[in-house]
């Protein structure tokens, strides 16, 4: 099982870096993890025209990434909302049905380009609320540990 999180911008503070760090180690345990930052563009906020290329040029450097077998799941506002049990059960029917490749996107501080949108194959949303992009990877690799924790019945969840 091979998970990868491609993710718009780097992190800058230690203590996000370090959680990530913290799940990445102990999801070894359970399958490949691993991270990729693609760079972010600099948001100009002059009209929605510059956002859009920006969302763009952010979204053909992320689907540089994505390889053709791929399952995508991009973090998305208007997404499908799970609790831990459900995310668990998708993560795990995806295992079952031969679907071993998992990319989850995060976007930059403007969102998703639609290229990247249409690309996915589930669209999935923690919140109504916005988080920072880099709490976000966080709280998505926590998500992830837990779901493999819920589908090998160990102790964690709860």
């Amino acid at each position: 099982m091979n998970i990868t999180l491609i993710c718009v911008g780097r992190i800058k503070e230690s203590f996000y870096r370090d959680a990530v760090a913290e799940y990445a180690k102990r999801l070894s345990a359970y399958c490949s993890f691993r991270v990729i930052e693609v760079d972010d563009e600099p948001d100009t906020g002059n009209s929605d025209a510059a956002s859009q290329k920006i969302k763009d040029t952010e979204g053909d450097r992320i689907l540089k990434h994505i390889d053709p077998g791929m399952y995508v799941i991009s973090l998305e506002i208007k997404g499908k909302k799970l609790d831990s049990e459900k995310f668990s059960q998708v993560l795990s029917d995806l295992f079952v049905s031969g679907k071993s490749d998992i990319a989850f996107v995060i976007g930059g501080s403007l969102g998703l380009s639609e290229k990247v949108s249409s690309r996915a194959d589930l669209k999935l949303s923690f919140s109504d609320m916005t988080f920072p992009h880099q709490l976000m990877r966080v709280i998505l690799s926590e998500q992830i540990y837990r779901a493999f924790r819920i589908m090998r019945g160990e102790p964690y969840h709860k």
